[in-house]
This record gives C-alpha cells, structure tokens and sequence, in this order.
C-alpha cells in the first residue's frame, strides 16, 4: 500500500531525511522515472581508482538506479591513497532526455542541518550562547520552552510536535507548494500540538527544532539566517555554489526533480516548488564540488574550537541499529555527515575519518521503492564494494522520511 503524503511527513527522518509532502494544485506529470531510454543515459567520468573497482562501481550504480527507478545520479567518491571517482549518469529531464551533468546543483534537504547547526555552534564559540540555554529565552510560545534546551533541539531530543505531521499544514502545502511559509506560520502548526516526550528522552526527527535555531541565530545575529550562513560558514568554508534560496529560484544547471509525494500518488514536477516551508531545517542548494569540500569540514570540525567539535559528535542513540545522532549531525556504521530528501531530489554527504574518504550522491528523485529511500539504496551499495568494513546503512531498516 502507497503511503499518503500525510504519513510520510509523520514518518522519522534519519538515513535519508526527507522533507514534505506535496500538492493537488500542480498536475502530476506523465513522464514515470522507470522508463528512462538507454540512449539518453550518457555518463561523464572521473577517475583514478583501480579498474575493477571502477568497473564494478558502474555496474552497481547501473543496476540500482535501474531497480529504484532513478533518472538521473551523480555519485562522487574519493579515498585518499587509492584514488577518486566521479560519474554523472542518466537524465536530468526525463521528457528530453537531456544528461546529468557533474557540475549541477541540487536542492539538498535536511543537509542544511548541518549548516545551521554549523553556524550555531559558531556563536556558541563567540560566547554569545550556551547550549543548555532553554530555547524561552530567545523565542517566545514554545510549549515547555523552559525545559527545552538548544541542545535538546540540535540532537533532535525536544519532544516537540513536528509541524509537518499537523494536517492542517499538510493541506496548505499540498493546496499551493510554489507558496511562501515563514518560519513563525509553520511553527505555529507544531505549537497548537501537545509535545510528544519529556525533553532530552527520546529521539525523534523533526523540523521545528531546526526552525527554531534558525530563529536564535537571527535574534543573537542581528542577522537574516542566510546572510549568517553566508558571512560565516559558507565563506570561510569557500563554498562558492551553495546557497540559501529566498524562494524557488534555482541556479543553473539543474535536473528536473520527480516526486510521487502527491495526494493521488502519481510522479510529478517538484522543480519548482517552494522550499521555504522547510528553510532553517532543509531549504538549502549545493553542488558536487562544495559538497565534497563540506564533508570533512562539517565532520572534523574546521570551523568550530575542539571542545565544541567534541559536544557536536557526543552521538546518542537513535532506536534505528547502527545510527546514532550528534548536533545536527550522524554516525552511521563509520560515515559522518548527514543526507537531505526534498520532493524530486535526495542528496547523501558523509566522511569516513578512518579512511579520509567522502562520499556524495546526488539524485534527482525522492520516489521509494519497496519503502527504502533510493540515496540509501546507492550509498549501500557502493559503500558495500569500496569500504566493505563500513557500510552506509549496514544494519538499518528505517525507511526515514520526515
């Protein structure tokens, strides 16, 4: 049976973190994901990995786009000592079979996590913050604000109702996706919600934390988020192609983006809806060069004093085996990073420090196949051939959506 938009939105979030449901308002296309020519499958490659590697690598990434029904991958690896490879395959516009290209970008989900937690943890650094702040004391209304921490929303152990499960939110977005959400609206769909657990005692994803730092950051700031990010986490990073968008605007080039997230369940259009709804939590856009550059940045630290570094991965566990949960950020059997699902796209950036190798895939799909999120489909299989000791995703069965 076809899960509703409704219940992926109430579904947790974690190995491929998903972010929406979406609308009756734009017609569903007639161009399903499975049925992508083999002519229109170029590929554009990178590489220095032995042969074979290499080889299997391309067979793999063939049969799983093929199985999961993704039209267009770009998948980038690289392990220091034994070499980096790079493909671009498929289409990124299944009705012109136009290729994927290396060089696009992506809207990249829940991987803002990182960002806003990244600039957070900044101000915690500058001495203008404390993690055990209680969030009452930055935004007002909050339901049991004065036990919720700034840590508790970070490791996503607020208790908070998730805005996104409220069906009156599901309505508005379904009924308008190209709209405009500002961050106290969505709130204030979570709020009218009794909260779900006593802060810091379980684990449960949900954007309304991530909103509501966003919303600290601002106030400490002075500043608009983006322009925070911006001005001290995307400069000094030197990520020159990743943006926080003010609405649905879209740096070229960029793959067409296919979601069944509608409310009849057929694949459409998602280019251009508006992620806004999702802003400090998942409404950012990267590209395969700055997220290989953002990997190892967001996993070691570069940006943020040691001892907050160490607060950051102090992970907890999740419920879901092999993942466990830090400051915006996971563990998953080695692999640090996080990954992002959006309707129409999925990415996964994630570090391996044992080996210093990365690893991002970008795809231009969030369609499951059998409940499994197709970024985690390929970051499983790829990691099973080139870190055989480290598989993304080894031992879960969570089909994590948001």
């Amino acid at each position: 049976m076809r899960r509703t938009p409704s219940r992926r939105l109430l579904t947790a979030a974690l190995l491929a973190a998903s972010l929406l449901a979406p609308p009756a308002a734009i017609p569903a296309t007639a161009v399903p994901t499975t049925a992508v020519p083999a002519t229109a499958v170029p590929t554009t490659a990178t590489d220095s990995l032995d042969p074979q590697l290499t080889a299997r690598l391309d067979r793999t990434i063939k049969e799983v786009r093929e199985q999961a029904g993704i039209p267009g991958a770009v998948v980038g690896l690289w392990m220091p000592g034994k070499g980096s490879y790079v493909r671009a395959t498929g289409v990124a516009d299944t009705a012109t079979g136009r290729p994927m290209s290396a060089d696009s970008s992506v809207r990249i989900g829940s991987e803002t996590k990182t960002f806003t937690v990244t600039a957070l943890l900044e101000l915690v650094d500058d001495g203008r913050i404390e993690l055990d702040d209680p969030i009452a004391e930055y935004v007002r209304g909050v339901p049991n604000g004065h036990r919720i921490t700034l840590r508790h929303l970070a490791e996503m152990r607020s208790g908070l109702f998730p805005y996104t499960s409220d069906p009156g939110f599901i309505q508005k977005l379904e009924s308008d996706p190209e709209r405009t959400f500002t961050p106290r609206e969505t709130l204030a769909y979570g709020f009218k919600h009794r909260n779900t657990f006593a802060p810091g005692t379980k684990f449960q994803y949900c954007n309304s934390n991530l909103v509501l730092l966003g919303l600290v950051i601002e106030k400490v700031s002075g500043q608009r988020l983006a322009d925070f990010i911006h001005e001290r986490v995307l400069g000094p990073a030197r990520l020159h192609h990743t943006l926080f968008p003010k609405g649905s605007e879209f740096p070229a080039p960029h793959p067409r983006g296919y979601t069944d997230q509608t409310p009849s369940g057929e694949t459409a259009d998602a280019t251009r809806w508006n992620p806004s709804w999702a802003w400090a939590a998942g409404a950012m856009i990267s590209n395969l060069h700055d997220l290989r550059r953002w990997a190892p940045i967001v996993a070691t630290g570069k940006l943020l004093s040691p001892e907050t570094q160490r607060q950051r991965l102090k992970t907890l566990p999740t419920g879901f085996p092999g993942t466990t949960y830090g400051l915006g950020i996971f563990k998953a059997n080695g692999w640090i990073g996080h990954n992002g699902s959006i309707p129409g796209y999925e990415t996964v950036t994630v570090y391996l420090p044992s080996k210093k190798a990365t690893l991002v895939i970008m795809i231009n799909t969030d369609i499951q196949t059998q409940g499994q999120e197709p970024s985690t489909m390929l970051a499983r299989a790829i990691t099973t051939i080139a870190t055989p000791d480290d598989i993304y995703d080894k031992d879960s069965s969570i089909s994590p959506r948001q």
